[in-house]
């Protein structure tokens, strides 16, 4: 079976197209907390077909090998990488505040 999936997402990939039963998904409210009565404790989530997950998958994983081997992200590029998150960003920030801030430096910030 996996031969034939593999060839399957191979033609998808080389022409560029899906079929619209693939672009579609199931989506689920799943409850935050709280009342049940309230839409707002509700997220939506959506599960599309396992195997366009899978080709999504493989398809990132390639794209962030690219990344990599070439360089391309920025060292201060947290999101949509293995290892990084937001989290790791907002300490970044934080701690190169404190550095400036000891040394005397100033730090600008802009609002929206």
């Amino acid at each position: 079976m996996i031969p034939y999936l593999a060839r399957l997402l191979q033609i998808i990939i080389k022409n560029g197209t899906l079929t619209g039963a693939w672009k579609r998904a199931t989506v689920n409210p799943i409850r935050k907390g709280g009342y049940r009565s309230l839409v707002t404790n509700y997220r939506p989530v959506s599960l599309p077909l396992v195997v366009c997950k899978q080709m999504e998958q493989v398809v990132a994983s390639y794209r962030r090998q690219g990344w990599d081997e070439n360089d391309w992200l920025y060292e201060g590029q947290h999101g949509f990488r293995p290892g990084f998150s937001s989290e790791s960003q907002l300490m970044t920030v934080c701690q190169d505040t404190s550095d400036s801030v000891d040394k005397g430096g100033k730090i600008d910030t802009k609002s929206k």
